[in-house]
């Protein structure tokens, strides 16, 4: 069977070149006799792997020698109790941006463990555009400012980074991270789920600036301080070993690609393509302002439900799957992540191009 163009959103495809290179080395890692799944993750062998994964990582990302890099478990959404836990230990209060639904439950849950204030919200535009902040739109007092960088659900991102002074800003990045350079001594934590741009499902990777280490509320669970984690090398328990493996095969690809400077060039000419389409046309609509388009992900709906479906439907029969718009928004969405190739895009918007002509609206 011919592989598809995989749109999902995630979980999401993976660079073709790591997949071979898994699939080659899955009996027998570099003649250990076993595969990197099989193997104690206190072996000196799988030692090796993760120090090589957070290395090539601190390489791509540029991260700075101040920040800490742990590999964890429980997915972005279990950051969302994790950030407030350990960082809500001042003042008590946290700032948070809702820009769609991952932020707002990121809201929801540090209401929970303190005073946690919506300074800015899009909510009442369907979340079609990110929200515009300045340094006064934060309490000077606020323990953190909290951001999800890119809206998966709703096709948007952050065209800027807030300025919040001395207010540590953390990011939730999970589905952009990787897709071009960020400058991390911005950011207090960056924290994402890698199995949009990263990884396979199972590993979540943050990045913490190392003296929001060590504050964590008495309540904390010991696998949500961060502090633990840190001083025990991401390895307090087994961590997801082989989504550790998968992520430093990623990081390989990008930096064997020309690194992020590249990916960005990439990414940004495969999403030209298909807002450039959608911007000359009037079968299809693009609900986002065009100052807050993701690059990772293109929303975009017909106007009805019928012919939504029907899009999708023969879509997937193409070869082009995952297209069906998140249940709480409907109409189409493609996420065209790192791993997407440019041929990818050119098929789905031929495709676009011909079910338009085939499917005249009423």
């Amino acid at each position: 069977m011919e592989r598809v163009y995989n749109f999902s959103a995630g979980p999401s495809m993976l660079p073709l070149e790591v997949l071979q290179k898994a699939a080659a080395e899955m009996l027998n890692y570099e003649g250990s006799g076993m595969s990197v799944m099989e193997m104690s993750h206190r072996s000196p062998v799988y030692e090796k792997i993760i120090g090589d994964a957070e290395t090539l990582l601190r390489q791509v990302m540029n991260i700075p020698e101040n920040y800490k890099v742990l590999f964890l478990q429980g997915g972005a959404s279990t950051q969302f109790a994790a950030v407030p836990l350990n960082l809500m230990n001042g003042s008590k209060k946290a700032d948070y941006i809702l820009s769609g639904q991952f932020s707002t439950k990121a809201y929801k849950e540090a209401q929970k463990y303190g005073d946690a204030v919506a300074v800015a919200s899009s909510k009442d535009s369907n979340f079609s555009f990110v929200p515009k902040t300045d340094k006064n739109s934060f309490r000077a007092d606020a323990d953190y400012v909290h951001i999800c960088f890119n809206n998966t659900i709703y096709g948007t991102k952050f065209p800027y980074i807030p300025e919040t002074g001395d207010v540590p800003l953390v990011a939730d990045m999970s589905s952009c991270i990787l897709s071009e350079p960020v400058d991390v001594s911005k950011f207090g934590v960056i924290y994402a789920g890698a199995q949009k741009n990263m990884s396979a499902a199972g590993l979540t990777v943050v990045i913490i600036r190392e003296d929001l280490l060590g504050n964590a509320r008495a309540e904390t669970p010991t696998m949500l301080d961060y502090k633990v984690q840190a001083d025990n090398g991401s390895m307090y328990n087994t961590p997801p070993t082989y989504c550790i493996y998968i992520a430093k095969l990623v990081y390989e690809w990008i930096l064997g690609l020309g690194g992020l400077e590249k990916m960005r060039e990439m990414n940004a000419k495969k999403a030209a393509l298909l807002y450039d389409y959608l911007d000359g046309q009037s079968y299809y609509v693009a609900p986002v302002e065009k100052e807050s388009r993701s690059m990772m992900n293109v929303t975009f709906v017909t106007g009805d439900a019928d012919l939504d479906k029907k899009f999708a439907s023969e879509a997937a029969k193409a070869g082009l799957v995952n297209l069906k718009g998140h249940r709480s928004v409907g109409g189409m969405r493609a996420s065209i992540y790192n791993a997407m190739p440019y041929e990818g895009v050119e098929a789905l918007v031929k495709f676009m191009d011909e079910f338009a002509k085939n499917n005249p609206k009423a």
